[in-house]
């Protein structure tokens, strides 16, 4: 199985992106992880909020193959601990899948388009968060839960 993330637009703190960087390359041990950006939307100011969300989706529907399982995170989506989360992750990759393919939206969300194509939507917390940082705290919790499935010892409960 392979894991993607997708994002709308690019990281531009460069600390931030090196703690991207080194937990992508960690990743690299466990599975075959992929992250994509998609670039900002331009002239996005003389776009309305719905305009903006339905070319963003349209992207991000472009980005996936008819057999992908797309999980969206979301702040209204279902909230999983670590260990719940490595239990997810384990769940799909014994389901037989080829992609697993989870998607940061823009800062307005999804479009209609896209949570029609979603099986699943997940929250990393009630908080909100910059997009930027959830790339981090999500692939970081990607790496989480693989140490947690091959018992290493990163996760101390």
């Amino acid at each position: 199985m392979t894991i993607k993330l997708i994002a709308i637009g690019k990281t531009d703190n460069k600390q931030l992106q090196q703690l991207i960087d080194d937990y992508q390359k960690r990743l690299g041990h466990y599975i075959k992880f992929r992250f994509e950006i998609i670039a900002d939307i331009k002239n996005s100011k003389n776009l309305t909020e719905a305009q903006q969300k339905q070319k963003e989706g349209e992207l991000i529907l472009n980005k996936l193959s008819t057999s992908d399982v797309l999980i969206l995170l979301d702040e209204n989506g279902k909230q999983l601990d670590s260990v719940g989360f490595s239990n997810y992750l384990q769940k799909h990759m014994n389901s037989g899948i080829k992609q697993l393919v989870f998607v940061i939206g823009g800062p307005y969300g999804f479009s209609q388009d896209v949570y029609s194509a979603s099986r699943g939507k997940l929250s990393l917390s009630k908080m909100t968060f910059s997009h930027q940082m959830v790339r981090l705290f999500f692939i970081e919790q990607l790496y989480r839960g693989f140490t947690i499935l091959r018992n290493e010892p990163y996760h101390h409960k």
